[in-house]
């Protein structure tokens, strides 16, 4: 007999196969049913927590006429997320390229040119993509203002990121034909149609439930992204790409704060989707971020190992589901040690130890006098 957990899991399965095709992209996969690999007994319902709210009347997701205020400040946690991601504001405009370009043509193969500009035409179009989910998704459903003050910001943010990946191939990729399959990399490039289709099915769904957009989106940032950063640092270990190397910083970084962001977000919600469900989303991912950098887009060609970028990711999987509430599910550990300053678990983030010395001290303090204001969490 079946559960109304399983009930969800065929839900999320079907979300994850009936868009997502296998390495050679003719045909969509098939998969068996998802056998969860753990299950509380006591939460035998689709969600954990308080189980019988319904979504609208969710505290972050119900109607209030107090959106439309700043302060007195309601949720603290949330809006010095917003206040520590307004002061590491950066713009595309400080990224220094003239360098890159001799060691493109000049210190690296082909094989590795291949894979650094499908791995921009990747990011190009991720960034349009997380956009389009806050525009769309994020910032009409949520109804508190310091979160409302993030999306924002982080809206922007994405817009500089995804600049600052056109202008890296403007700047590497001299054929205009070349550039212009690039710049439409997800009708172009099938590895990165299929990691693209998997996000964009958790915007377009609408039996998701609010919970588990989070979770997915907090995949498609924590995830999806952390092999092609993690290949990209590779770079800058054998001193190649300055100009790359420090935008990748100050971009990974950036993610970072918005997975912290949606893992917070995640935590403040009354009724949150069962653990089983969150494991179900976060594995769905891994397997499509190892496929793409294991078989479709190989990191060996850029002369690192595969199977220790599997684990690698497996690595990020188990913090993102630590900080989600979850288990962990692969129990890895990090086998890369130059990533350490940008692992879920780095106590000593971009923001504080500042690598790229890139924060705005008096953005960062200016919120003083907001902390003296009476804070309430709903």
């Amino acid at each position: 007999m079946s559960t109304p957990v399983d009930s969800r899991i065929d839900i999320i399965a079907e979300l994850s196969t009936s868009s997502v095709s296998g390495p050679n992209q003719e045909e969509d996969k098939t998969e068996e049913s998802y056998k969860p690999t753990w299950l509380d007994a006591e939460a035998n319902e689709h969600f954990v927590g308080y189980v019988e709210i319904p979504e609208c009347e969710e505290p972050l997701l119900k109607k209030s006429e107090s959106r439309f205020l700043l302060f007195p400040v309601q949720y603290s946690e949330l809006w010095e997320m917003y206040k520590k991601a307004e002061a590491s504001f950066w713009t595309a405009e400080e990224i220094d390229l003239s360098k890159d370009l001799r060691d493109w043509e000049h210190r690296m193969n082909d094989n590795e040119r291949f894979f650094i500009s499908r791995v921009l035409a990747f990011f190009a179009a991720a960034d349009g993509i997380v956009n389009e989910n806050l525009v769309l998704r994020f910032s009409k459903k949520v109804q508190v203002a310091e979160a409302r003050c993030f999306y924002g910001f982080q809206i922007m943010m994405e817009n500089i990121h995804s600049e600052t990946y056109t202008l890296l191939l403007q700047t590497y990729i001299k054929d205009p034909l070349q550039r212009d399959f690039l710049f439409h990399a997800m009708e172009s490039i099938p590895c990165i149609k299929r990691k693209a289709k998997w996000a964009l099915r958790w915007i377009e769904s609408e039996e998701s439930a609010f919970g588990e957009r989070v979770v997915a989106f907090a995949a498609v940032e924590g995830i999806f992204f952390s092999g092609s950063f993690a290949s990209i640092f590779w770079m800058r270990k054998r001193g190649l790409m300055p100009g790359l190397t420090f935008s990748n910083e100050l971009i990974s970084r950036d993610e970072g704060m918005h997975t912290e962001f949606a893992c917070l977000v995640f935590k403040s919600l009354k009724r949150r989707p069962h653990p089983t469900i969150v494991e179900r989303i976060i594995s769905d991912a891994v397997s499509i971020e190892q496929e793409f950098l294991t078989d479709a887009l190989p990191v060996n060609l850029i002369g690192m190992n595969a199977e220790l970028m599997c684990r690698y990711i497996e690595f990020v999987a188990d913090r993102l589901l630590v900080a989600l509430g979850n288990r962990k599910f692969y129990n890895a550990t990090n086998p890369f040690d130059f990533m350490e300053m940008i692992s879920l678990e780095g106590k000593t983030n971009f923001f504080e130890k500042r690598v790229s010395e890139y924060g705005k001290a008096a953005v960062r303090h200016s919120d003083e006098a907001s902390r003296g204001q009476t804070s309430r969490i709903l």
